[in-house]
């Protein structure tokens, strides 16, 4: 809830204080944050004492409980959107999104721009787990790891203040109103199903699988609760495929923006859309889709708890 008030703070700042002329250094900006907040992901989790044992252990069970789950949101929040909300893309004219209006080459630039910066995460994400692995005690890599909030707080502000410089964004949200919950809808409904998928194909029950569904990608919560509920192969299935989820998302959001819709875009990274997947969203979709963004990841944050103990309670 607080990352909620600081990005409205910036709202109002960006409404009536900021010109649009810094428009580009506020991008840049949100882009350092970023940079950072995906390095100081990777230094928690190589600081994690048994990250590299457990990549090994249930690996190819944990990529499917990853993959059937995702793949299933992303289609039916993709198709209730479609049919509830509209396409979910702006206007190309207003040109909003990289690549959307010009000529093949300006397109290529476009792309080229993009894989770039999905490029940029996983070479940050890779360099914050080999510093996780190799110095987690590192007084610099702590002090980033201990201070995320605060970089993530900043990110959050400096959204804000892109929300405010866009014109007429708050009305059109308005205009949507309820039909904001179709995307928190079909990231939990389309998850669970998956999860079912996945419990078939691996030959677990059904409650033991849309409940290894139900982290919702908040691995830190799921892989802990569903060790003591379940025992330790399910916790360490839990654990694993929602921190695939969470890094799959990173590189498989700039094809969904794509291809798909943004609103699809947000049920990749499902709880974690509203502060670790988040960048990407700031990156490849619209000030809007990132309001729904936070309010989708706010709900099924909210969800992951009362979720875990309806399938394992």
């Amino acid at each position: 809830m607080d990352i909620l008030v600081i990005m409205c703070a910036g709202a109002v700042v960006g409404r009536l204080l900021v010109p649009a002329s810094v428009k580009r250094v506020n991008e840049l900006f949100q882009t350092c944050c970023t940079a950072l907040l995906i390095f100081a992901m990777g230094i928690s989790l190589g600081a994690q004492d048994d990250f590299l044992s457990n990549l090994g252990v249930f690996g190819a069970q944990s990529l499917v409980f990853c993959l059937l789950p995702t793949v299933c949101s992303v289609i039916l929040v993709y198709l209730l959107t479609n049919w509830l909300m509209g396409d979910g893309r702006p206007d190309p004219s207003a040109g909003a999104h990289p690549g959307a209006t010009g000529g093949i080459a300006r397109r290529i630039r476009a792309v080229v721009h993009e894989e770039g910066f999905a490029i940029m995460a996983f070479i940050a994400l890779a360099l914050g787990i080999l510093s996780g692995l190799a110095a987690p005690s590192f007084a610099p890599f702590a002090l980033l790891s201990d201070h995320s909030t605060l970089v993530l707080w900043l990110l959050m502000f400096s959204v804000g203040i892109s929300v405010g410089l866009r014109r007429g964004l708050i009305s059109s949200i308005r205009e949507h109103h309820v039909k904001t919950l179709v995307i928190p809808f079909g990231v939990v409904v389309g998850s669970i199903a998956g999860g079912a998928l996945a419990a078939v194909a691996l030959g677990y029950g059904l409650r033991e699988g849309m409940g290894v569904a139900s982290g919702l990608g908040w691995y830190s919560l799921a892989g802990v609760t569903i060790e003591g509920m379940a025992g330790a192969q399910l916790g360490a299935i839990a654990f694993l495929s929602s921190l695939m989820r969470e890094l799959i998302s990173f590189f498989c959001i700039p094809w969904i923006a794509r291809h798909l819709n943004y609103y699809a875009c947000i049920a990749a990274g499902a709880a974690t859309s509203e502060d670790t997947t988040l960048p990407m969203m700031i990156r490849y979709t619209d000030e809007r889709t990132v309001v729904f963004s936070l309010v989708n990841g706010i709900i099924c944050s909210t969800c992951v708890p009362f979720l875990l103990a309806l399938f394992f309670g």
